[in-house]
Protein backbone atom coordinates (compact mmCIF):
# COMPACT_ATOMS: atom_id res chain seq x y z
CA UNK A 1 0.00 0.00 0.00
CA UNK A 2 3.09 2.62 0.55
CA UNK A 3 4.35 2.38 -2.69
CA UNK A 4 1.27 2.75 -4.46
CA UNK A 5 0.81 5.72 -6.94
CA UNK A 6 -2.61 7.23 -6.69
CA UNK A 7 -4.05 8.24 -10.25
CA UNK A 8 -4.28 12.22 -10.66
CA UNK A 9 -8.08 12.65 -11.33
CA UNK A 10 -9.50 16.35 -12.21
CA UNK A 11 -11.93 18.28 -10.33
CA UNK A 12 -15.03 17.21 -13.04
CA UNK A 13 -13.81 13.72 -12.18
CA UNK A 14 -14.00 13.86 -8.64
CA UNK A 15 -17.50 16.01 -8.14
CA UNK A 16 -18.88 13.02 -10.80
CA UNK A 17 -21.27 10.16 -9.19
CA UNK A 18 -22.65 8.22 -12.08
CA UNK A 19 -26.05 9.67 -10.95
CA UNK A 20 -26.40 7.55 -7.82
CA UNK A 21 -26.13 10.72 -6.01
CA UNK A 22 -23.39 12.19 -3.47
CA UNK A 23 -25.37 11.05 -0.16
CA UNK A 24 -25.00 6.96 -2.50
CA UNK A 25 -21.89 8.09 -3.32
CA UNK A 26 -20.21 9.22 0.43
CA UNK A 27 -22.04 7.41 2.60
CA UNK A 28 -23.81 4.27 1.50
CA UNK A 29 -21.92 0.93 2.19
CA UNK A 30 -23.81 -1.13 0.24
CA UNK A 31 -23.16 -2.43 -3.25
CA UNK A 32 -24.12 0.11 -6.22
CA UNK A 33 -24.79 -2.55 -8.65
CA UNK A 34 -26.04 -5.95 -7.90
CA UNK A 35 -24.96 -9.02 -9.55
CA UNK A 36 -28.03 -9.79 -11.88
CA UNK A 37 -27.73 -6.02 -12.93
CA UNK A 38 -30.16 -4.45 -11.38
CA UNK A 39 -29.56 -1.34 -9.15
CA UNK A 40 -29.51 -1.36 -5.28
CA UNK A 41 -31.08 1.98 -4.62
CA UNK A 42 -34.58 3.17 -5.05
CA UNK A 43 -36.96 6.07 -5.46
CA UNK A 44 -39.56 6.56 -2.58
CA UNK A 45 -42.67 9.44 -2.43
CA UNK A 46 -44.21 8.90 -5.59
CA UNK A 47 -47.59 7.47 -5.96
CA UNK A 48 -48.09 4.04 -8.05
CA UNK A 49 -49.21 5.74 -10.76
CA UNK A 50 -46.93 8.52 -11.18
CA UNK A 51 -43.51 5.91 -11.39
CA UNK A 52 -44.75 3.50 -13.40
CA UNK A 53 -46.83 3.56 -16.79
CA UNK A 54 -48.70 0.53 -17.37
CA UNK A 55 -47.53 -0.41 -20.69
CA UNK A 56 -44.15 -0.15 -19.20
CA UNK A 57 -45.00 -2.72 -16.32
CA UNK A 58 -46.88 -5.13 -18.09
CA UNK A 59 -43.61 -5.42 -20.49
CA UNK A 60 -41.40 -5.49 -17.84
CA UNK A 61 -43.09 -7.37 -15.29
CA UNK A 62 -42.00 -11.46 -15.35
CA UNK A 63 -44.21 -13.81 -17.19
CA UNK A 64 -46.05 -15.26 -14.38
CA UNK A 65 -47.28 -12.34 -12.95
CA UNK A 66 -47.99 -11.13 -16.43
CA UNK A 67 -50.06 -14.38 -17.41
CA UNK A 68 -51.79 -13.86 -13.69
CA UNK A 69 -52.65 -10.35 -14.46
CA UNK A 70 -54.22 -11.36 -17.56
CA UNK A 71 -56.19 -14.34 -16.07
CA UNK A 72 -57.33 -11.70 -13.63
CA UNK A 73 -58.89 -9.21 -15.85
CA UNK A 74 -60.17 -11.68 -17.99
CA UNK A 75 -62.27 -13.20 -14.94
CA UNK A 76 -63.37 -9.96 -13.39
CA UNK A 77 -64.45 -8.18 -16.42
CA UNK A 78 -66.86 -11.83 -17.10
CA UNK A 79 -68.08 -11.21 -13.11
CA UNK A 80 -68.39 -7.66 -13.91
CA UNK A 81 -70.54 -8.20 -16.98
CA UNK A 82 -72.54 -11.60 -15.55
CA UNK A 83 -73.73 -9.03 -12.43
CA UNK A 84 -74.64 -6.27 -15.29
CA UNK A 85 -76.46 -9.22 -17.37
CA UNK A 86 -78.37 -9.89 -13.49
CA UNK A 87 -79.34 -6.25 -13.33
CA UNK A 88 -81.43 -6.45 -16.03
CA UNK A 89 -83.73 -8.83 -14.91
CA UNK A 90 -84.23 -13.24 -14.07
CA UNK A 91 -85.82 -13.53 -17.32
CA UNK A 92 -82.84 -11.36 -19.13
CA UNK A 93 -80.65 -14.56 -20.31
CA UNK A 94 -82.34 -17.91 -21.49
CA UNK A 95 -81.65 -21.24 -21.91
CA UNK A 96 -82.20 -24.90 -22.87
CA UNK A 97 -83.51 -26.84 -19.79
CA UNK A 98 -80.96 -29.67 -20.44
CA UNK A 99 -77.94 -27.39 -20.10
CA UNK A 100 -78.51 -27.49 -16.18
CA UNK A 101 -77.70 -23.89 -15.93
CA UNK A 102 -80.25 -23.22 -13.30
CA UNK A 103 -78.18 -20.90 -11.52
CA UNK A 104 -78.62 -17.14 -12.44
CA UNK A 105 -75.09 -15.85 -11.74
CA UNK A 106 -73.93 -19.32 -13.43
CA UNK A 107 -75.85 -18.89 -16.82
CA UNK A 108 -74.67 -14.79 -17.10
CA UNK A 109 -71.22 -15.19 -16.01
CA UNK A 110 -70.92 -18.20 -18.85
CA UNK A 111 -73.04 -16.10 -21.68
CA UNK A 112 -70.06 -13.00 -20.54
CA UNK A 113 -67.95 -15.51 -21.22
CA UNK A 114 -68.66 -16.81 -24.91
CA UNK A 115 -70.03 -12.85 -25.84
CA UNK A 116 -66.48 -11.83 -24.66
CA UNK A 117 -64.29 -14.40 -26.38
CA UNK A 118 -67.14 -14.26 -29.28
CA UNK A 119 -67.63 -17.60 -29.23
CA UNK A 120 -70.92 -17.50 -29.36
CA UNK A 121 -72.53 -21.09 -28.97
CA UNK A 122 -76.09 -19.66 -28.93
CA UNK A 123 -77.27 -21.97 -26.15
CA UNK A 124 -78.02 -19.09 -24.39
CA UNK A 125 -79.37 -16.08 -25.47
CA UNK A 126 -80.64 -12.51 -24.61
CA UNK A 127 -84.08 -11.12 -24.05
CA UNK A 128 -84.42 -8.09 -23.21
CA UNK A 129 -83.23 -4.74 -24.61
CA UNK A 130 -81.31 -3.94 -21.72
CA UNK A 131 -79.31 -7.30 -22.37
CA UNK A 132 -79.01 -6.67 -25.87
CA UNK A 133 -76.67 -3.37 -25.28
CA UNK A 134 -74.30 -4.73 -22.72
CA UNK A 135 -74.04 -7.83 -24.99
CA UNK A 136 -73.01 -5.13 -27.57
CA UNK A 137 -70.84 -2.91 -25.09
CA UNK A 138 -68.93 -6.40 -23.82
CA UNK A 139 -68.53 -7.62 -27.59
CA UNK A 140 -66.63 -4.20 -28.37
CA UNK A 141 -64.26 -4.15 -24.90
CA UNK A 142 -63.94 -8.18 -25.53
CA UNK A 143 -62.24 -6.99 -29.51
CA UNK A 144 -60.57 -4.32 -27.77
CA UNK A 145 -58.82 -6.47 -25.03
CA UNK A 146 -57.90 -9.91 -27.32
CA UNK A 147 -56.51 -6.88 -29.17
CA UNK A 148 -54.24 -5.04 -26.37
CA UNK A 149 -53.39 -8.83 -24.80
CA UNK A 150 -52.52 -9.95 -28.26
CA UNK A 151 -50.15 -6.56 -28.68
CA UNK A 152 -48.38 -7.14 -25.40
CA UNK A 153 -47.67 -10.71 -26.25
CA UNK A 154 -46.04 -9.65 -29.40
CA UNK A 155 -44.14 -6.51 -27.26
CA UNK A 156 -42.94 -9.20 -24.74
CA UNK A 157 -41.58 -11.65 -27.25
CA UNK A 158 -40.00 -8.81 -29.33
CA UNK A 159 -38.66 -6.97 -26.89
CA UNK A 160 -34.34 -7.46 -27.86
CA UNK A 161 -32.75 -8.38 -24.39
CA UNK A 162 -29.37 -9.51 -23.72
CA UNK A 163 -28.70 -12.76 -21.43
CA UNK A 164 -24.50 -12.03 -20.96
CA UNK A 165 -23.15 -15.09 -18.56
CA UNK A 166 -21.00 -13.18 -15.92
CA UNK A 167 -18.12 -15.58 -14.26
CA UNK A 168 -19.07 -15.73 -10.77
CA UNK A 169 -15.50 -14.23 -9.62
CA UNK A 170 -13.32 -12.12 -11.06
CA UNK A 171 -9.80 -12.66 -10.52
CA UNK A 172 -6.77 -11.03 -10.22
CA UNK A 173 -4.17 -13.20 -12.76
CA UNK A 174 -0.75 -13.00 -14.18
CA UNK A 175 -0.23 -10.81 -16.53
CA UNK A 176 3.27 -10.70 -18.16
CA UNK A 177 5.59 -9.17 -15.88
CA UNK A 178 2.73 -7.80 -13.76
CA UNK A 179 -1.18 -8.66 -12.87
CA UNK A 180 -4.45 -7.81 -13.81
CA UNK A 181 -7.69 -7.82 -13.09
CA UNK A 182 -10.17 -10.34 -15.21
CA UNK A 183 -13.59 -11.45 -15.49
CA UNK A 184 -15.11 -13.48 -18.10
CA UNK A 185 -18.60 -13.73 -20.17
CA UNK A 186 -20.56 -15.62 -22.82
CA UNK A 187 -23.35 -15.33 -24.62
CA UNK A 188 -26.74 -17.53 -22.82
CA UNK A 189 -28.57 -17.69 -26.02
CA UNK A 190 -27.95 -18.89 -29.53
CA UNK A 191 -28.43 -15.38 -31.10
CA UNK A 192 -25.11 -12.96 -32.43
CA UNK A 193 -24.34 -10.33 -30.15
CA UNK A 194 -21.27 -7.28 -32.40
CA UNK A 195 -19.89 -4.06 -31.57
CA UNK A 196 -19.57 -5.50 -27.42
CA UNK A 197 -17.84 -2.78 -25.81
CA UNK A 198 -17.03 -3.40 -22.54
CA UNK A 199 -16.24 -0.42 -19.45
CA UNK A 200 -15.38 -0.84 -16.22
CA UNK A 201 -15.40 1.96 -13.31
CA UNK A 202 -13.68 1.03 -9.88
CA UNK A 203 -15.22 2.39 -6.87
CA UNK A 204 -13.60 2.57 -3.43
CA UNK A 205 -14.05 4.49 0.00
CA UNK A 206 -10.96 7.40 0.15
CA UNK A 207 -10.31 10.02 2.45
CA UNK A 208 -10.47 13.29 1.25
CA UNK A 209 -9.39 16.65 2.38
CA UNK A 210 -11.27 16.86 5.20
CA UNK A 211 -10.96 13.51 6.33
CA UNK A 212 -14.30 12.33 5.24
CA UNK A 213 -14.57 9.19 3.57
CA UNK A 214 -15.97 9.71 0.27
CA UNK A 215 -16.90 6.89 -2.17
CA UNK A 216 -14.36 7.69 -5.73
CA UNK A 217 -15.13 6.35 -9.18
CA UNK A 218 -12.28 5.24 -11.37
CA UNK A 219 -12.83 4.15 -15.23
CA UNK A 220 -10.71 1.22 -15.82
CA UNK A 221 -8.07 1.05 -19.13
CA UNK A 222 -9.07 -2.41 -20.49
CA UNK A 223 -6.72 -4.66 -22.92
CA UNK A 224 -9.51 -3.96 -25.39
CA UNK A 225 -12.37 -2.77 -24.24
CA UNK A 226 -14.32 -4.00 -27.71
CA UNK A 227 -14.99 -6.73 -29.93
CA UNK A 228 -16.60 -6.60 -33.05
CA UNK A 229 -17.63 -10.15 -32.72
CA UNK A 230 -18.99 -12.22 -29.65
CA UNK A 231 -19.56 -15.98 -30.95
CA UNK A 232 -17.55 -17.53 -28.23
CA UNK A 233 -16.42 -15.68 -24.86
CA UNK A 234 -14.01 -12.86 -23.92
CA UNK A 235 -12.07 -12.62 -21.27
CA UNK A 236 -12.00 -8.78 -20.16
CA UNK A 237 -8.91 -7.71 -18.58
CA UNK A 238 -7.66 -4.58 -16.91
CA UNK A 239 -3.76 -4.12 -17.00
CA UNK A 240 -2.61 -3.40 -12.84
CA UNK A 241 0.25 -0.97 -14.18
CA UNK A 242 1.26 2.17 -12.58
CA UNK A 243 -1.36 3.95 -14.09
CA UNK A 244 -4.20 1.46 -12.78
CA UNK A 245 -6.11 2.74 -10.15
CA UNK A 246 -5.64 -0.78 -8.69
CA UNK A 247 -1.66 -0.76 -8.57
CA UNK A 248 -0.02 -1.41 -5.47
CA UNK A 249 -3.35 -2.46 -3.67
CA UNK A 250 -4.18 -5.92 -1.87
CA UNK A 251 -7.12 -7.93 -1.51
CA UNK A 252 -7.06 -6.79 1.94
CA UNK A 253 -7.37 -3.18 0.62
CA UNK A 254 -9.99 -3.60 -1.40
CA UNK A 255 -12.14 -5.19 1.49
CA UNK A 256 -11.12 -2.13 3.47
CA UNK A 257 -12.67 0.66 1.34
CA UNK A 258 -15.39 -1.19 0.56
CA UNK A 259 -14.21 -1.60 -2.81
CA UNK A 260 -16.84 -2.29 -6.40
CA UNK A 261 -16.20 -3.16 -9.76
CA UNK A 262 -19.28 -1.88 -12.17
CA UNK A 263 -19.55 -3.36 -15.16
CA UNK A 264 -21.69 -2.02 -18.39
CA UNK A 265 -22.02 -4.52 -21.77
CA UNK A 266 -23.40 -2.55 -24.52
CA UNK A 267 -24.31 -4.22 -28.25
CA UNK A 268 -26.01 -4.50 -31.04
CA UNK A 269 -28.43 -7.39 -31.06
CA UNK A 270 -27.56 -9.14 -34.91
CA UNK A 271 -31.48 -10.21 -34.88
CA UNK A 272 -33.23 -7.60 -34.02
CA UNK A 273 -30.43 -5.03 -35.15
CA UNK A 274 -31.04 -2.91 -31.76
CA UNK A 275 -28.98 -2.22 -29.05
CA UNK A 276 -28.97 -4.37 -25.88
CA UNK A 277 -26.81 -4.32 -22.89
CA UNK A 278 -25.99 -5.73 -19.59
CA UNK A 279 -24.77 -4.74 -16.22
CA UNK A 280 -22.66 -6.91 -13.38
CA UNK A 281 -20.63 -5.86 -10.51
CA UNK A 282 -18.15 -7.63 -8.37
CA UNK A 283 -17.25 -7.16 -4.86
CA UNK A 284 -13.51 -7.33 -3.00
CA UNK A 285 -14.88 -10.59 -1.50
CA UNK A 286 -15.78 -11.75 -5.65
CA UNK A 287 -12.19 -11.49 -6.38
CA UNK A 288 -9.76 -13.94 -6.54
CA UNK A 289 -6.18 -12.86 -6.06
CA UNK A 290 -3.66 -15.16 -7.63
CA UNK A 291 -5.70 -17.41 -9.92
CA UNK A 292 -6.21 -17.66 -13.37
CA UNK A 293 -9.52 -19.16 -15.80
CA UNK A 294 -9.56 -22.55 -16.65
CA UNK A 295 -9.52 -23.30 -20.16
CA UNK A 296 -13.27 -23.50 -22.07
CA UNK A 297 -12.38 -24.51 -25.55
CA UNK A 298 -12.73 -28.13 -26.17
CA UNK A 299 -9.85 -30.01 -27.46
CA UNK A 300 -12.00 -32.26 -30.22
CA UNK A 301 -13.01 -30.77 -32.78
CA UNK A 302 -16.98 -31.20 -33.75
CA UNK A 303 -17.76 -31.01 -37.52
CA UNK A 304 -14.50 -29.05 -37.96
CA UNK A 305 -16.06 -26.19 -35.87
CA UNK A 306 -14.90 -24.92 -32.49
CA UNK A 307 -16.64 -24.86 -29.67
CA UNK A 308 -16.43 -24.04 -25.91
CA UNK A 309 -18.02 -25.92 -22.81
CA UNK A 310 -19.51 -23.19 -20.94
CA UNK A 311 -19.84 -25.09 -17.97
CA UNK A 312 -16.74 -24.11 -17.35
CA UNK A 313 -17.00 -20.25 -17.54
CA UNK A 314 -16.25 -20.22 -13.47
CA UNK A 315 -13.46 -22.62 -13.51
CA UNK A 316 -10.37 -20.87 -11.54
CA UNK A 317 -7.41 -22.35 -10.89
CA UNK A 318 -4.86 -21.55 -8.45
CA UNK A 319 -1.32 -19.98 -9.65
CA UNK A 320 1.86 -19.59 -7.08
CA UNK A 321 3.17 -15.57 -7.04
CA UNK A 322 5.79 -14.14 -4.89
CA UNK A 323 3.32 -10.68 -5.01
CA UNK A 324 0.13 -9.71 -4.09
CA UNK A 325 0.22 -6.28 -6.03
Amino acid sequence: MSGRIKPRISREEEDRDLGFGSVVASESRRRLLNRDGSFNVARRGFSFWTSHTIYQLLLTISWPRFLGLVAMFYLIANIIFALAYMLCGSGALVSAPELGLNNEFLRAFFFSVETFATIGYGNIIPTSPAAHVIVTIESLIGLLGFALATGLLFARFSRPTAKIIFSQRAIVAPYGDITAFEFRITNARTNQIIELEAKILFAQFEKDEEGKSVRRFYPLTLERDKVVFFPLSWTIVHPVDEASPLYGLTHEDLRRTDAEFLILLTGIDETFSQTVHARSSYKADEVVWNARFANVFNRALENDMLTIDVRRIDVIERVETSSNS
